[in-house]
């Protein structure tokens, strides 16, 4: 199987931001939880807060939303057909999206594609992670409570704290603006 990372990887980057501002033009009140995330920005900065917290901060305008999976449909109508050309031409059936995006968001774009994901799961009414953040080592543990020790033919990323799960593949290549750059790992092909 082939792995991808999807903000900034498969996908013309971040999603999180971009749904925030649609959610923003069709729900004025998500305006109301900016306040809420500039603190904890700031304290994420200065490294006393963690990704988690400050995502559940971002999200909390979740709460001010009617039906968040609804406008996540709504969102990809608009917005599917901005996956990467290079993704889309390399696609394949048994691919999988390993994420730090919310699940709900995430999965909408990847049942559309036809693909499996892995990404945070997160409470719909509220943006509190129901686990931790799917990111960096936290992925090849989420992997393999899913998929054992599969076999990870190749790895995309668009940022190098995806390592951990680039150490799983065969051969690990980073993306930038669209485009596949280099190859960053290659072992042996595993024996299954």
């Amino acid at each position: 199987m082939n792995v991808y990372d999807f903000d900034k990887t498969i996908y013309p980057g971040d999603s999180a931001t971009h749904f925030w501002l649609f959610c923003l033009r069709r729900h004025p009140a998500v305006a109301l939880s900016l306040g809420k995330t500039a603190l904890p920005g700031l304290r994420y900065l200065a490294g006393r807060s963690t990704r988690g917290e400050i995502k559940e901060n971002m999200y909390s305008f979740l709460s001010r939303l009617p039906d968040p999976e609804a406008e996540a449909r709504l969102f990809w109508d608009s917005r599917i057909d901005r996956i990467f050309p290079w993704y889309i031409n390399r696609r394949r059936d048994d691919d999988l999206v390993i994420s730090a995006s919310p699940d709900f968001l995430i999965g909408e774009a990847c049942r559309r594609l036809g693909i499996r994901w892995i990404a945070t799961d997160m409470d719909l009414a509220t943006g509190k992670l129901r686990g931790p953040n799917c990111y960096g080592a936290e992925k090849p543990l989420r992997f393999a409570e899913v998929y054992g020790s599969a076999h990870v033919e190749e790895f995309y990323s668009d940022s190098l704290s995806d390592l951990p799960m680039m150490e799983l593949a065969d051969d690990a290549y980073l993306v930038k603006n669209g485009a596949v750059l280099r190859r960053t790992v290659h072992k042996e092909p595993q024996t299954v």
